[in-house]
């Protein structure tokens, strides 16, 4: 059997099923020097808790891609994973409503599969609105931010 390396596209297909997926607590994968195990703590399946915000994080509002003004500039997700606001657990966020951001400002990290991926505005301007809370999963091409263009 030929061995087949695992491409950047493979792995997020793969955590789009896990992540999706409810019928089964535990996920093995190996491919080459790649292996990837995944349990459900508990035999838990997804979607039946609600999201566990992190103590002192405001509420914010989430809205799918589909659901954001269309004619709004926003910083969009540029991949499938779990948002967060801040660098770590014990430190401010990235950007706050009202912040001034540049092309290259970094306004969040996306995890996927515990690689952590800068986002960054990718427009001028200010940010208007926060529309995903730390720690959240979050869909490709889904609205993070609204930006005020300058």
């Amino acid at each position: 059997m030929a061995s087949r390396e695992l491409s950047y596209q493979d792995l997020l297909k793969i955590a789009e099923v896990i992540r999706t997926a409810s019928h089964f607590g535990e996920f093995r994968l190996k491919v080459g020097d790649i292996e990837v195990n995944v349990r459900r703590a508990n035999g838990a399946q997804v979607g039946s808790h609600a999201p566990v915000e992190p103590k002192g994080e405001p509420e914010q509002r989430v809205l799918s891609k589909t659901e954001a003004p269309a004619d709004a500039p926003a910083v969009h997700a540029p991949m499938v994973g779990t948002f967060y606001r801040a660098p770590a657990p014990d430190a401010p966020p990235f950007v706050e409503a009202g912040s001034k951001v540049e092309p290259g400002t970094v306004v969040g990290i996306i995890e996927v599969m515990k690689l952590m991926n800068q986002v960054e505005a990718g427009l001028s301007g200010v940010v208007r609105e926060v529309l995903v809370g730390n720690a959240q999963s979050v869909e490709h091409g889904q609205p993070l931010m609204l930006i005020d263009p300058s």
